[in-house]
């Protein structure tokens, strides 16, 4: 008898999963209130990137006579056509999913999904009309969406989410960045590049003050940030946006989780700026869904808990992607992966998650990678460490292309030699990290890394480079 699987989202974890469970003879259906690929496709990584590789053409055409060319007349953005190419790539992407989907004969339904209960699931389509779904097992992919500040809530105007970043018509003369993770600081660079002055207010010491993040690719972004005239404060939170004859006035004040403050951060500071971009958090997409139907747990937050087969508190239903909040690793890839995982284990298999060998991908300018554990993760976890470091200006390849700025360090156990973690900033460092993740989940070490001829002239010798010192033998760096 055919297994009947009901996916409710299409993102990277959802159209997966469903074909994933497809190839295994299941009879799927997947249901989307919104277009294929989720917010990654849509309002997320794929927009976002367009956006991004706009920018950097930009910029290079500034520093067009470093590289024997001038340019005549005056380079700006367009972004009535900007954003035409950014609709292209989406449209594009959509149409090769859906094709996809027919080719695995998954039946793909648009409307939005209710859980009536076990084992069925009401849809209403465009048309108002009810479709009925049953299922015996039920994939939850349903995402997440930023999350709105009650201080200073988003207007869609002048107070945006980056729903809104991504489909500007103009771009706004100054912006101040509501938090400087990944999502603000991507921002930070990409509007800087065309034209805006930015501000961004970080509530921690550090942007980037994610656990997996270097400390040191976070010193050299800030550099990087000062070197293109991007403002940036940590320690600090915002405290209210006010409206002002067209203007947002931003108070900037102590943040709650600066254990020692300075006298002069004591004292509030006020930013005038035309927008006022929140990236701090985002929210589970369960509302209205029925979900207290079936008895799913949630954490106190709303967000779905799964175990590591990524099944939740009922037998038969599973979760997985961003749903399942900051408690797991909200990333496209690791969605895609965990869809993998679920729709197989919805077949019969016993498969679990890994969550040890992730590679993180921020495409700021220069851009950051990481994978595996940070010099002090891998001290706390017992290890005897060494970590060395080579810049990429000692590449031939980053000289080549004009970008110098960034390095590339591999954390390794002194006693076996196992690489433990590579942290990357600098150019093309999120295609750079593949190597890297490999690495470990091989169990490679430096010498076994050392000894793979890397070809010249390329920025992967700096992979090649950083091992040669790992096993003091550099000869470059």
């Amino acid at each position: 008898m055919t297994s009947k699987i009901t996916i409710i989202g299409a993102g990277p974890g959802g159209y997966v999963a469903a074909i994933r469970a497809a190839q295994l003879g299941a009879e799927v259906t997947l249901i989307e209130h919104d277009n294929v690929g989720g917010t990654c496709l849509n309002r997320g990584c794929v927009p976002s990137k367009v956006m991004k590789t706009s920018a950097e053409i930009l910029e290079k055409f500034h520093r067009a006579q470093e590289f024997g060319i001038n340019v005549t007349e005056k380079v700006y953005p367009d972004m009535q056509r900007l954003m035409a190419r950014k609709e292209k790539v989406i449209r594009d992407q959509i149409k090769g999913i859906l094709k996809l989907l027919k080719h695995h004969k998954v039946s793909y339904l648009k409307g939005y999904a209710y859980i009536e209960g076990a084992n069925l699931i009401k849809v209403k389509l465009p048309d108002n009309t009810i479709h009925e779904v049953p299922w015996d097992r039920l994939i939850l992919a349903v995402g997440s969406e930023p999350l709105n500040i009650t201080s200073f809530p988003f207007d869609g105007n002048k107070i945006i989410s980056s729903n809104e970043a991504l489909c500007l018509s103009e771009i706004p003369e100054s912006l101040a960045i509501v938090g400087g993770g990944v999502i603000g600081c991507e921002f930070a660079f990409i509007f800087s590049a065309l034209g805006s002055q930015v501000f961004v207010v970080e509530a921690l010491s550090r942007l980037l003050p994610l656990p997996s993040v270097d400390e040191n690719c976070s010193k050299v972004l800030q550099r990087e940030m000062k070197k293109r005239k991007i403002k940036f404060i940590v320690n600090q939170t915002v405290k209210k946006v006010e409206d002002k004859e067209g203007k947002c006035h931003v108070t900037i004040g102590p943040s709650p989780f600066d254990t020692i403050k300075k006298e002069r951060d004591l004292k509030p500071q006020k930013v005038e700026v035309e927008k006022v971009l929140v990236c701090i958090g985002r929210k589970p997409n369960t509302d209205n869904s029925g979900l207290e139907k079936l008895g799913v747990k949630t954490d106190e937050n709303g967000w779905i808990i799964a175990d590591e087969r990524m099944e939740t508190s009922v037998h038969g239903v599973y979760a997985i992607g961003d749903v399942l909040g900051p408690a797991k690793i909200m990333l496209a890839h690791v969605a895609s992966k965990e869809g993998l995982i679920a729709a197989e284990n919805a077949m019969g298999k016993n498969r679990t998650m890994d969550y040890n060998v992730v590679p993180g991908a921020i495409f700021t300018m220069p851009e950051v990678a990481n994978v595996g554990l940070t010099e002090a993760q891998a001290k706390n976890q017992g290890h005897n460490v060494r970590a060395d470091t080579v810049l990429f200006r000692n590449v031939a390849k980053a000289q080549v292309i004009g970008e110098i700025a960034g390095e590339a360090k591999i954390v390794s156990d002194t006693e076996t030699g196992r690489i433990l973690g590579v942290h990357i900033i600098g150019p093309h460092a999120t295609d750079l990290i593949g190597e890297g993740t490999l690495a470990i989940q091989m169990g490679c070490t430096v010498k076994e890394l050392a000894e793979t001829i890397h070809a010249h002239p390329t920025l992967a010798e700096i992979m090649l480079e950083t091992s040669y010192k790992a096993l003091g033998k550099a000869l470059h760096g």
